[in-house]
């Protein structure tokens, strides 16, 4: 079957020809009484080509190799936003999206769900709250002998301190450093000897006697 003319109003006086019965006549949707009716009357049909039939009271288009039937009406009639949702309609094109803010509170427990986003392929799934709570790397805290810290932990929350105590005894000399806060920002550095002995006045050196023993 060649492809349709297009549509033309025939007025009284035009001449019918072949060409204007295959062009625009015959690419009409033909009606039959059931599927085997149209197949005893289309012996060839052509892709493209549409067919109603009665008995199954569906339309029929030919892909080049089978009649297939298609969809007359839509079977969706409305979308209403459930739980965590929202959005929805009932014609046209319709939008949801998931919706924190609709859904109800709880505590939460080890064993109950969140979605995430699955990098491996890009989907959405849940997980775990436990699975994604393990999935930290640090085990343990510990300090070691001679690290100045005291404090470290094996689960919870852990907390270390700067500790004296927990320090390998030298004798300073000038070019050591120790620890002081910074007001200017009050953060925690590090100084050179010589620079805190640089401030005291060569009249007065017993505050830095006093500070350093």
């Amino acid at each position: 079957m060649a492809a349709g003319l297009g549509f033309k109003t025939f007025v009284s006086g035009d001449v019918l020809t072949a060409a204007d019965t295959n062009g625009y006549l015959m690419q009409g949707v033909l009606v039959f009484a059931t599927t085997t009716a149209r197949d005893a009357a289309i012996t060839s049909p052509q892709e493209g080509q549409f067919a109603f039939t009665k008995d199954a009271d569906s339309l029929f288009y030919y892909d080049g190799s089978s009649w297939v039937a298609s969809s007359l009406a839509a079977d969706i009639t409305g979308v209403t936003a459930g739980t965590a949702i929202s959005g929805g309609g009932t014609s046209g094109t319709v939008t949801v999206n998931v919706d924190v803010n609709s859904a109800s509170t709880v505590t939460a427990t080890s064993s109950d769900y969140i979605l995430i986003s699955d990098v491996t392929d890009n989907s959405t799934k849940k997980a775990l709250i436990s699975d994604v709570v393990a999935t930290g790397d640090i085990t343990a805290i510990v300090t070691a002998s001679n690290s100045s810290l005291a404090g470290g932990t094996s689960s919870g929350s852990a907390t270390l301190t700067v500790s004296t105590t927990n320090t390998s005894t030298a004798t300073a000399v000038a070019g050591d450093y120790v620890l002081i806060e910074d007001v200017s920002d009050n953060t925690t550095k590090k100084a050179l000897i010589s620079d805190i002995v640089s401030l005291v006045p060569d009249s007065d050196p017993i505050p830095l006697i006093l500070a350093l023993s």
